[in-house]
């Protein structure tokens, strides 16, 4: 669930406000008031490893962002507690302080005509958050436009940076010579030249896309589209090569339930994972938890009309229970899903990831890897990590926490282990010696290697204690040879963290080389990145490009390694000021989510992510091979 936090931390940088009140001199605007009374409890002082983004950080986020969050994101039920007034006024009050001339987000300079045609080089495939259908996130040399030689001495090309953001999510796809890039918080959808940035098309979105994007053909039409969901809730595709938006449709149902994971394309269907919000919203005491639930829907990828929907368990129902501030309790609730699918189109099948339970009684699909049928959405099979896993944000994570249950962990004393353990991380389908298996990462450290074809363990590797934020956060990924597992471990002693990247046999679980990640935070550096040593370790996606690993620091630091051994080839630190193309100045910071992505013979790493303590930083950076 850990994804969970994602699109919520933003989010839940907008729910728990009521602490200490400022000193003033004049009586306090109705904005905050409404701060005070019902965010600074969560945001004014977040203790050290909180999931609450400070007050800070939300002072550097737009007005749209804070909108979008409190009334069709994931802190819409914040937002429906308030008054209109109410909720324009804690808006202004937080949101970042513009002049007039800077309500346009400046745009990098649009390309020449040598440069703005945008061409889909012969049978292209679709591309993911996964990269592949496999969700592998393995990219070749020919496909990225780089060898592992040219890794080993890179050099900054061009930046872009966007004011009014902390944070940076989106996994950007590059098709030929175009990077399709969403800015987040921004709201703009991109078209860029990927060896210098000049836009060849620039797209204000409805709602701001908080997913990756994906690349694929519609058919009949044959046109060739962009795909992502954004932070309302909804589905957006966009035509590829001219930036118009062919439709936008919500597959959730009943408007329930947020949209973290990257949509995948399937033949002729979208595959579109849907989490929940019911996490975070059980730190409002009054709130009535829970009832979201994880689901998987099958859209008709031409038209983005609903095919099918799997749902993760029943509707909740009320549990005759009230928490102690009077709030009826429901549940079954939770299992959401928050990464991409790993597709099977030769076998017609879907594999998920799913997170805890959030509320009472708990499900065989919380914490499982699941196997759908594409046709109907029919689970073929489920292998279940952790049983009784039930927690929300209101509870302590493990029953060793010296941080007492809130009013929403009413459960406390039942049966729950209380991990918050969940499938953060997307599946990948993988073949060695003839048999198709599924590989998965977990937030507890364990990474397993399951039977595709029926769910049965094969192997099981451990790395560290794991924790909330811990173990393998957002992704896996995989070659012919070898699977490579991220750990994170943010503030796990040192004695006991595993963070960095570990390499295993795919068909046995055999650990082929670790590579201990150490941090980095003498001064001046560690001055410049929040908690510094609680982050080193990789909390975000790698790739594997040619014959290396690329993975990202929650500290800011970008790492070359070779895939064979686990050398150290090169290190880029983006913690640093840059000028971005587009004039506005930035500021690198910690790496997590999607935040290193390549092709057209560039790198490019996304730099800055505020939530979880993290340092925000609000700057795409672009790295060519030395000229």
């Amino acid at each position: 669930m850990l994804k969970s936090l994602q699109g919520l931390f933003g989010l839940v940088a907008v729910i728990g406000l009521a602490g200490p009140s400022l000193a003033q001199t004049a009586p306090p605007s109705l904005g905050q008031q409404v701060y005070e009374r019902a965010c600074a409890s969560c945001h004014a002082a977040p203790p050290p490893g909180s999931r609450a983004s400070s007050v800070e950080l939300l002072r550097k986020m737009s007005a749209p962002t804070l909108r979008t969050a409190l009334t069709t994101g994931p802190m819409r039920g914040i937002g429906d507690s308030l008054a209109p007034e109410e909720l324009e006024g804690v808006i202004a009050y937080l949101a970042a302080k513009t002049g007039p001339a800077s309500a346009e987000i400046p745009a990098p300079p649009f390309c020449g005509k040598d440069r703005s045609a945008i061409t889909v080089p012969a049978g292209s495939a679709p591309r993911g958050w996964g990269f592949r259908p496999d969700n592998s996130r393995h990219i070749s040399a020919a496909e990225g436009g780089l060898t592992s030689k040219e890794l080993s001495d890179l050099e900054i090309a061009w930046t872009l940076a966007f004011p009014g953001t902390t944070t940076l999510r989106s996994q950007g796809v590059v098709i030929g010579s175009t990077l399709f890039y969403a800015a987040g918080q921004a709201g703009r959808l991109y078209a860029l030249d990927t060896a210098t940035g000049c836009a060849k098309w620039i797209a204000q979105t409805p709602s701001e896309l908080r997913t990756g994007l994906s690349f694929g053909k519609l058919t009949p039409s044959g046109r060739f589209a962009l795909v992502g969901s954004d932070s309302g809730g909804q589905v957006q595709a966009w035509d590829a090569l001219t930036g118009k938006l062919i439709w936008r449709v919500d597959p959730r149902t009943g408007g329930i339930g947020m949209l973290t994971g990257t949509p995948a394309f399937a033949g002729d269907k979208l595959i579109v994972p849907i989490s929940a919000i019911d996490v975070a919203l059980a730190m409002r005491p009054t709130y009535g938890c829970c009832k979201g639930h994880g689901a998987v829907a099958a859209l008709l990828a031409e038209t983005g009309a609903r095919l099918w929907t799997y749902h993760t368990m029943i509707d909740a129902k009320p549990l005759g229970v009230k928490n102690s501030q009077g709030a009826d309790m429901q549940g079954p609730s939770g299992a959401p899903i928050w990464s991409s699918p790993a597709i099977d189109l030769k076998h017609g099948l879907v594999y998920v990831g799913t997170g805890e339970n959030t509320s009472p009684p708990a499900t065989e699909t919380s914490d499982s890897i699941l196997a759908l049928d594409l046709a109907n959405g029919r689970p073929r099979w489920v292998f279940q990590a952790l049983k009784n896993d039930i927690w929300n944000m209101s509870c302590p994570t493990g029953r060793s926490s010296k941080r007492p249950p809130g009013p929403n962990c009413f459960f406390y004393e039942g049966d729950s282990v209380l991990r918050d353990h969940d499938f953060g991380a997307g599946p990948i389908l993988a073949k060695t010696g003839g048999k198709a298996l599924i590989l998965a990462g977990q937030k507890s450290g364990d990474v397993w290697g399951l039977d595709a074809a029926t769910g049965k363990k094969i192997w099981n590797q451990k790395f560290g204690t794991g924790t909330a934020l811990g173990g393998v956060h957002w992704g896996l990924a995989a070659d012919e040879h070898r699977l490579y597992a991220p750990i994170s471990d943010p503030g796990v002693p040192a004695d006991l963290s595993a963070a960095g990247i570990h390499a295993l046999d795919p068909a046995t679980g055999k650990v082929l080389w670790n590579w201990r990640v150490q941090p980095s935070c003498d001064a001046p550096r560690g001055d410049k990145v929040a908690g510094c040593l609680a982050h080193a370790g990789i909390s975000a996606a790698p790739i594997v490009l040619d014959q290396s690993i690329l993975a990202g620091g929650l500290d800011g630091r970008v790492w070359v390694l070779d895939a064979a051994t686990g050398k150290v080839v090169a290190v880029h630190d983006t913690i640093a000021s840059f000028t971005g193309i587009n004039g506005v100045q930035g500021q690198g910071g910690a790496i997590d989510s999607a935040g290193i992505f390549a092709g057209g013979g560039s790198l490019f790493v996304n730099s800055g992510y505020s939530q979880f303590g993290q340092q925000g930083g609000n700057v795409l950076i672009a790295y060519r091979p030395k000229r």
